[in-house]
Order: structure tokens, then C-alpha cells, then sequence
């Protein structure tokens, strides 16, 4: 499986460097042939749990997947919580997270990957250090623009990296000229703005209106090769502050995810999006049961991947490892599991709010069942007190 995956990864990552985050442009055009005709038609979908969401977002041509999904799941918490929920400033999140990640990459002397990419918790890294602003107050789109463009950005900062580090003569202001070239592209954030007729910092909005408590939450992951229910450093690229995330077995993710939506809470979603059994399209993922034969299927056999309920592979531990361990199993985008659902059998799926516009089946949603989740997913973002009990006490988490 490796040749084949490799081949599929290298014709989406163009347009990116050493990150394995994709911008989405080249994610989307690179799931084009994962589509049935009339799939709407073959499922009945039927929701069990829907939580409250803000609107569906297009990130644009951008990889900025972790900081749309990680907003968004924090949009929902002010929900949760009661408050009239805001549209929160992604761009402003993606900012601050590419300074601070050049200066990590700087102080590696250039040992870290670069690009577009993070991770869920740089949501919450950016909201306890730099604050947050309303989205209305920051877009990052200027002259003219209507939708995000990180590629020329992109490359001129990494480069502006690369050659300090190999220059190995650190200019004191090179911070201020990495800021500079963001501002001429994105803008200068908003220090102070009005929002509801009311003046507010980037600080005093994130602690007023926004009022979440960035300790609260918790970062989840399941290896099999790390000691489960301890802290680990998940090794992928877009780790870059090489945050810790508590290692608990595969099927204590799912029963993480239930628990969550049972009682209110949403989930941020880290996950590979890049198997031909996940389509964007048709609003639909799962684990077929011939996965391994997938690349030898007729056209015909293609067509009909998803019109309709099939059956599924059974992930075990050793199988979603073996695919971590040879690549099958990327870091490839950030969404955010806000339901569930269950189709005509009664199969239960996951519905998951996706960042790519409304250019989907579902209006920018997608069920997702739960052997892929425990196939595919990188890691979660959740409220401690949506953990379930047993759990939490594994983890020592009080």
C-alpha cells in the first residue's frame, strides 16, 4: 500500500514543502475521483445527536484547515456554554501561529518542517498568548480579495526562514520583516477594535465574549507503540510546538467521541482525508471491506463506492499502527465531529463540519462512520468533562 499512497500524496502536495498539510485546492482536486453518481440517493440519514454550530466556512485556497476547525469547535463551546455564539477570526489565529512557529523553526537552526500547516491545540496556544478578535474584524482578505490565497505568502516567508538559518547570521529585527510580509498580504491585526459598541483588545475579547478557559481542554491520540493512558509527543510535521497529547487504546477514542456528544459537547477532528474512501463530494466516508483491493477495482466497481450502505473492514489497534508507521495515515486536515446519525441499517456515522464551502452533498457536512475514525484519525480536541469517567481517571485528569 505504501507505493500507492506515496504516488497519491506527491501529486497533492505541489503546492506545499515539508509539511504534510495540504492546501486545500490540491486536497480537493486530489479526492475528485472519489464520487458515485446519485449517492444521495442510497442513504437515508437519519441524525440521533445535532449540536449547535455557527455557519459553514470556506478556508479558501489556504492550509489552514486546524485553525477554521478549531475555531469553529470553539464557537460551539460558547454555545454550549449559553453564549451567543460569534464568528471567530481564523486568520488572526493563523498568524500568530506562523510567528511563533518561525521562531521555533529559527531556534532548531531550521530542524522543523515549514508551511501552511498546525494542529488543533494552536488554537488554544494563540488564544492564551495573543487573544482573539471577531472575524468581521480581521479576514485577511485585502485589495480586492474575497478568498484566502496562502500560496505566495507561503513561500515567501519560508524562504525568508530558510536563508536566516542558513545564513547563520540572525538579524534582530527579522521577526518585524516576517510580520511585515504577512501584513502586506493579510493586513495588520486589529490591536484595538469596536464590537457591539463596545472597544476591545485582542485580549479583553477573547477573556469577555469569547470566555473560554484555554486549560480546560484536552488533547487525545491512540498509538499503539506509546504507553497508553501517559502524555507523548505526537511525531508528525505540523507538531511543531511538540505539544503532548494523552495516549488512550482505539476503541476508547470512540467511546471518548459518544460520551462527548452524549452530553453536550463537540469534538475537534485531526484526521487522513486522503483515501479513496473518503469523499468529499459525496459527503460520505468509511472503510470498504476489500480496502486493500481498492486499486484494483473496475471503473464500475468505483462508481458505486458510494451510492449506498457497504460493508466495512474491522480496524484493530495493530492495523491502525501498521498504517501510522508506513504512511498510509497522513496528517491531513482538521474538521469538527458536531452529531450523530444513523443510516437506513442503522449503522451509526459521525457528522462532521468541514471547512471547504457548502460545495458538498450535504451543504459542507460529511458522515463519517466510526471504524474510519478509528482507522484514520490523527487526534482529538475536546472539554474535559466530556470525558467519560473511567477514562478521565485513567488519565489523572481532575
Amino acid at each position: 500500500m505504501n507505493w500507492r499512497k506515496s504516488l497519491f500524496i506527491a501529486a497533492a502536495l505541489l503546492a506545499t514543502t515539508t509539511t504534510q498539510t495540504f492546501a486545500q485546492d490540491n486536497l480537493i482536486n486530489a479526492l475528485k475521483d472519489n464520487v458515485s453518481d446519485k449517492s444521495k440517493e442510497g442513504f437515508v440519514f437519519t441524525p440521533i445527536i445535532n449540536l449547535g454550530t455557527t455557519s459553514i466556512k470556506d478556508q479558501g485556497s489556504s492550509g489552514t484547515c486546524w485553525s477554521y476547525s478549531g475555531n469553529s469547535f470553539l464557537e460551539s463551546e460558547m454555545i454550549r456554554m449559553g453564549k451567543q455564539p460569534v464568528e471567530i477570526s481564523q486568520i488572526f489565529t493563523a498568524y500568530y501561529t506562523y510567528l511563533e512557529k518561525a521562531k521555533t523553526y529559527v531556534q532548531l537552526h531550521g530542524g522543523q518542517s515549514q508551511g501552511q500547516g498546525g494542529q488543533l491545540h494552536d488554537v488554544l496556544t494563540i488564544f492564551r498568548k495573543y487573544g482573539a478578535v471577531p472575524r468581521e474584524a480581521y479576514t485577511g482578505l485585502i485589495n480586492g480579495k474575497t478568498r484566502n490565497d496562502f500560496s505566495q505568502m507561503s513561500k515567501t516567508i519560508e524562504k525568508m526562514n530558510a536563508d536566516l538559518v542558513k545564513n547563520r547570521k540572525i538579524d534582530p529585527n527579522w521577526q518585524q520583516a516576517l510580520l511585515n510580509t504577512m501584513n502586506e498580504h493579510l493586513g495588520v491585526p486589529p490591536q484595538s477594535f469596536q464590537y457591539n459598541g463596545k472597544t476591545y483588545t485582542p485580549r479583553t475579547w477573547a477573556d469577555e465574549v469569547v470566555g473560554i478557559n484555554p486549560d480546560d481542554y484536552v488533547a487525545i491520540s491512540s498509538f499503539k507503540a506509546h504507553p497508553y493512558y501517559k502524555p507523548f509527543i505526537l511525531l508528525i510535521p505540523d507538531n511543531w510546538s511538540y505539544e503532548s497529547f494523552y495516549n488512550v487504546r482505539m476503541d476508547d477514542m470512540i467511546d471518548i467521541i459518544d460520551n462527548a456528544l452524549k452530553k453536550g459537547f463537540t469534538v475537534a477532528w485531526a484526521a487522513d482525508v486522503s483515501e479513496k474512501y473518503f469523499s468529499w463530494k459525496n459527503g460520505v466516508a468509511f472503510v470498504p471491506e476489500n480496502e486493500k483491493e481498492i486499486d484494483s477495482m473496475t471503473a464500475e466497481q468505483r462508481a458505486t463506492l458510494f451510492n449506498g450502505p457497504k460493508p466495512e473492514a474491522k480496524i484493530t489497534e495493530e492495523i491502525r499502527q501498521a498504517a501510522y508507521d508506513d504512511y498510509s495515515t497522513t496528517d491531513d486536515h482538521g474538521m469538527h465531529i458536531v452529531g450523530l446519525a444513523k443510516d437506513q441499517n442503522g449503522k451509526e456515522y459521525y457528522i462532521v463540519k468541514n471547512s471547504w464551502g457548502e460545495s458538498n452533498d450535504y451543504k459542507g457536512y460529511i458522515y463519517v462512520t466510526k471504524e474510519y475514525v478509528k482507522y484514520k484519525t490523527i487526534s482529538l480536541l475536546l472539554h474535559k468533562k466530556a470525558l467519560p469517567k473511567n477514562i478521565k481517571s485513567k488519565l489523572r485528569i481532575k
